[in-house]
């Protein structure tokens, strides 16, 4: 069963694969975070640092100096551990509610189109560089073939949409070089009972709309329906 997380812990996870990479985060707001894994064994030695082992990847974290843990190279190791140690989702949406998703290549965001000023919950693609990556279909210059789409980044936009009443997708590009296709695809191939639950896609400009923009193009379109 997958792991989920939820209030703070889940602010700390999404700021760990956030990009850019965060400078303040607190020690103690990552270890706590890691704690709340349900299925990590997260060990402390008498100087503090941190054994955490979860299924069969293991990380190894030094007590920084200060409060924060400051240290780049150590803040990518935490983030290749959550990501090989199995993808951890937000918790479910509660029942009834319509959600917004607004999804690209290198985000997803999802709306409860219910609260006013909703903050969206964030998720991003696996980064083993840092520094930002598009997962549209790359061309493999060594066979001519196309390297595939990264399926834990829709898993877990998915595992975010249970429970849901309606959903609606905003995204931009069309075909093979959408995103929001291919999470409608994979929904439609192994999710039928989310599936019948999004109402509409619509190709939108996102980078040109606020928040509350979107939400008020989501909430005119659930009216209409």
């Amino acid at each position: 069963m997958q792991s989920q997380l939820s209030g703070s812990h889940q602010k700390i996870y999404e700021r760990i694969c956030q990009q850019p990479m965060p400078h303040n985060l607190q020690w103690r707001e990552v270890w706590a975070m890691l704690s709340a894994i349900t299925d990590a064994k997260v060990m402390e030695d008498d100087k503090g640092n941190l054994k955490v082992t979860r299924n069969g990847q293991t990380l190894m974290l030094h007590r920084p100096r200060g409060k924060d843990l400051a240290d780049k190279k150590e803040l990518m190791q935490v983030r290749h551990f959550l990501e090989r140690s199995g993808t951890i989702a937000p918790a479910p949406a509660a029942n009834g509610t319509h959600l917004l998703v607004v999804i690209d290549h290198r985000e997803a965001r999802i709306y409860s189109t219910e609260l006013h000023g909703a903050v969206p919950k964030r998720i991003a693609p696996y980064d083993p560089f840092g520094f930002g990556r598009d997962l549209r279909y790359n061309q493999d210059d060594s066979n001519g073939q196309r390297k595939p789409e990264q399926k834990s980044f829709y898993e877990a936009v998915t595992k975010t949409l249970r429970g849901a009443q309606q959903i609606l997708l905003f995204g931009t590009g069309t075909g093979a070089s959408s995103a929001m296709e291919h999470l409608l695809a994979e929904l439609k191939r192994n999710h039928q009972d989310i599936a019948v639950r999004v109402v509409g896609s619509k190709v939108v400009n996102e980078h040109h709309l606020t928040d509350d923009q979107l939400l008020a193009k989501a909430r005119e379109f659930f009216v209409a329906v």
